[in-house]
């Protein structure tokens, strides 16, 4: 009998998750992707105030905050047919742009990258010889040997003191590491710069949101009114401030992230023809210059790719019930109508019908249902979201600074286009959509500037804002494009309150099970696709693509001891 092997939890990553194998001699055959906590966000909004969703929704995940926040309010100005005025989109735009270069940097480094690089091999590195590297590659200025010969020593002690602390229980010395030791000590150094970089760069939320993590919003604008003469507002001190955050980020990028990926990338070219899985690419839209409504000024086009095909992109249309379904046909929960059928969000369910085994279990009963993350379709398709879907859009739509930065890390890695479709072109990707964003942000910066300086310092707009004007009944789809892929929110509102309310994150698209049709999700059809493992003791290459996707799990709403039996129950009433 084929070897089963079971990596749970994932670590690294936000949230529970559980990856099982079916090993065809040193070839995963099938692979299985399990959410083992449960969500339920969904049924506590419902009878609530619309404009209070955001403050509830944020909460469906502590990493991704502001995205959840900003798909909540849009659902319930798309219902209303609510515009917001220009400055609350231009902010919105910069705190969006934010989370997506202060995520990736932090996934890149302190979730992603030791899945390459060793840590412990840092010890045999020579300083001199790193610093030379570093030097090769960028001008970033920490990169002295006495600096390297530092952070030698800083992980001296960790690995001499037995705890290694924040780089503990990692697979070091396993064969599949390939960089040389001075790469290793170098990537080491990034890291440690990385948590004192992401501490200053997530200000510019608490400038427009009031804080970080969950920062505050409003439905028809942004909470942040703009006067250069108040202390409480925003005023030139705090945009000197925004200005050098965005300036702190771009320099980051361009000088310590995209190098980094690019050389690291260099010793690994074999995972360029692995863990692409799926084909097929799904895109929302975001960033419009204007309204949502406009989405030919979106700097993130919306459509699908089918079959890898960049020529063709379809278009998406959010309200339509025969493109977007969720099925449960492997999932932990019920529908009215049978396991058998999918659901449009707005006709969406939550309801819990646990029948797995009680934890903790050998394995999942795959033929059953075996997660708690339900299986989205585009017109019956699995798709794949993320930074991939997104950079493969802009190319395909002719997005010029994409195809040029694109071209021309191809070019150093002396790969082509079709490169993109695999497990390390998913992490390049994150890697050149850092610098994409950056470079936006202070075009939207320079624009915001602009029309405080014409005297347009407004950034509400109060005309729906009493429920009074409301219709009886109305629906709306907010949707974003989170760091990890598409976001929407879908609303029902009956009588001003919540009738209804489903969200479909990011990693439910790539994480979820298979469907009634046995399709599989992202992740599973991902390890599918030509991985091997070197020792099945010490699963290197199922992190390395697991984590290519970035994993957020959605939070749970009940706590489970180690033993898996549960210790709180949330009632809603």
């Amino acid at each position: 009998m084929s070897e089963r092997i079971v990596v749970d939890p994932i670590t690294r990553i936000e949230g529970h998750l559980r990856i099982e194998v079916q090993m065809d001699g040193n070839r995963i055959g099938q692979a299985y992707s399990s959410g083992t906590m449960v969500r339920g966000i969904e049924t506590i909004l419902k009878g609530r105030d619309p404009r209070d969703a955001w403050a509830f929704a944020q909460r469906i995940c502590g990493v991704c905050t502001l995205v959840h926040g900003i798909a909540s309010i849009r659902a319930v100005e798309d219902a209303l047919n609510y515009e917001i005025p220009q400055n609350a989109q231009l902010i919105r735009n910069l705190m969006i742009g934010a989370q997506y270069v202060h995520d990736h940097v932090m996934h890149f480094y302190h979730l992603h990258a030791l899945d390459w690089v060793d840590v412990v091999s840092a010890l045999k590195a020579d300083p001199k010889a790193t610093a030379a590297l570093a030097q090769s590659l960028s001008n970033w200025p920490k990169a002295s040997a006495g600096y390297f010969s530092d952070t030698q020593k800083k992980i001296k002690g960790f690995v001499e003191s037995g705890q290694l602390g924040i780089f503990a229980n990692g697979y070091w010395g396993s064969p599949v590491y390939k960089l040389p030791p001075e790469a290793n000590l170098m990537a080491v150094a990034h890291y440690l710069e990385a948590l004192t970089w992401q501490r200053d760069v997530v200000k510019l939320h608490a400038i427009f949101g009031g804080k970080n993590p969950h920062p505050n919003f409003v439905v028809g604008g942004v909470p942040s009114p703009i006067d250069l003469n108040s202390d409480s507002a925003i005023n030139a001190k705090r945009l000197s401030q925004v200005q050098d955050v965005i300036e702190q980020m771009r320099v980051f990028v361009d000088q310590v992230y995209l190098p980094d990926t690019l050389a690291i990338a260099s010793f690994y070219k074999d995972w360029f023809k692995r863990g692409e899985g799926l084909g097929n690419f799904l895109c929302y839209g975001d960033f419009p210059a204007t309204g949502m409504g406009d989405t030919d000024s979106y700097f993130f086009p919306p459509g699908v790719i089918l079959d890898r095909d960049l020529s063709t992109v379809h278009d998406v249309d959010l309200h339509d019930g025969e493109q977007i379904q969720e099925y449960i046909s492997h999932s932990w929960y019920d529908y009215q109508g049978g396991k058998e059928q999918g659901l449009h969000p707005y006709e969406g369910e939550t309801s819990l019908n646990y029948t797995g085994p009680e934890p903790p279990y050998e394995h999942l009963d795959v033929e059953q249902s075996y997660s708690w993350m339900k299986s989205p379709r585009w017109k019956d398709k699995s798709m794949e979201v993320g930074p991939l879907a997104r950079v493969l859009m802009l190319y395909a739509r002719g997005h010029e600074p994409t195809r040029e930065l694109a071209g021309m890390a191809l070019k150093k890695l002396d790969q082509p286009i079709e490169a993109m479709f695999s497990t390390l072109g998913r992490t390049a990707a994150r890697t050149l959509e850092s610098k994409l964003i950056g470079d936006a942000m202070q075009g939207w910066f320079d624009d915001l500037k602009s029309n405080i300086k014409s005297g347009d310092t407004r950034t509400f707009n109060e005309t729906l804002w009493e429920p009074s004007s409301w219709p009886t009944e109305c629906r709306g789809a907010g949707f974003t494009e989170a760091p990890r892929g598409a976001l929407c929110h879908w609303i029902v509102i009956e009588n001003q309150k919540i009738a209804n309310y489903q969200a479909v994150v990011p990693s439910t698209w790539n994480a979820g099970p298979r469907d009634n049709s046995g399709q599989p999700g992202a992740y599973e059809a991902a390890l599918e696709d030509n991985h091997t493992l070197v020792d099945t003791q010490q699963p290197v290459e199922i992190l390395r693509t697991i984590h290519s996707f970035d994993p957020c799990i959605a939070c749970a709403v009940h706590l489970s001891d180690e033993q898996g039996k549960e210790m709180m129950r949330i009632k809603v009433t």
